[in-house]
């Protein structure tokens, strides 16, 4: 028989979501023996176009490339900063916004363009599925550390081409994301860029259509 989830479950299962945060600022201290490979198994859990699985996952573990990224950042960074408007310019110098620095882990996530797993179904009129997918691998990946009391930071200012070059991959591989992966130095469930002034979240309404 399929499970059947019980009322306090679903009440944990909002708190997680509620409580899952883009974190910034990260322990120095190492997951234990096993954790990140477990966490990465339940990413495969996430749904995927044709069964395709294109997510690959890259462990960053070599110091020379860890801060060829962080150049890469830095200089991605300064060119955001010189774009931002002036009004919000100063607020966006306040903001900490990757922690390359500190967090033990790193993980970049690449889409396999060409797999050839799942025979392409669903994908000749949505190629962009693919990525997609790898997404929801990422997502999965972060609610399954988060119940762990893992942290995971998304690095989106950086130069894609620059990370493949930097690490080596097959052509094909396109980049989805760069994770910052620890233990937070604190916990929130109030969004960082929300107690920064920076955006706030909006309601429902805003994003719901009828037609």
């Amino acid at each position: 028989m399929p499970p059947s989830f019980s009322a306090e479950f679903r009440t944990e299962l909002h708190r997680l979501l509620a409580w899952r945060r883009d974190v910034r600022h990260f322990r120095p201290e190492p997951l234990p023996e096993g954790t990140l490979e477990r966490l990465l198994e339940l990413a495969c859990l996430a749904p995927s176009v044709g069964l395709s699985q294109p997510w690959r996952f890259v462990l960053v573990e070599d110091a020379g490339r860890r801060q060829a990224v962080l150049e890469s950042f830095l200089a991605c960074n300064q060119e955001a900063l010189k774009a931002c408007p002036t009004e919000r310019a100063g607020r966006y110098a306040r903001l900490k916004l990757a922690g390359l620095q500190e967090a033990p882990h790193q993980v970049a996530v690449f889409c396999d363009e060409a797999t050839d797993q799942g025979g392409g179904l669903g994908r000749r009129t949505m190629p962009e599925a693919l990525r997609y997918s790898a997404v929801l691998a990422v997502y999965t990946l972060w609610l399954a550390a988060r119940a762990e009391g893992v942290g995971i930071g998304w690095v989106s200012i950086l130069d894609p081409a620059c990370v493949h070059d930097v690490l080596q991959v097959p052509a094909q591989w396109s980049l989805v994301a760069y994770l910052c992966v620890g233990y937070a130095v604190a916990e929130d469930d109030v969004p960082e860029l929300e107690r920064a002034g920076w955006e706030r979240r909006c309601p429902l309404k805003r994003f719901v259509l009828q037609r």
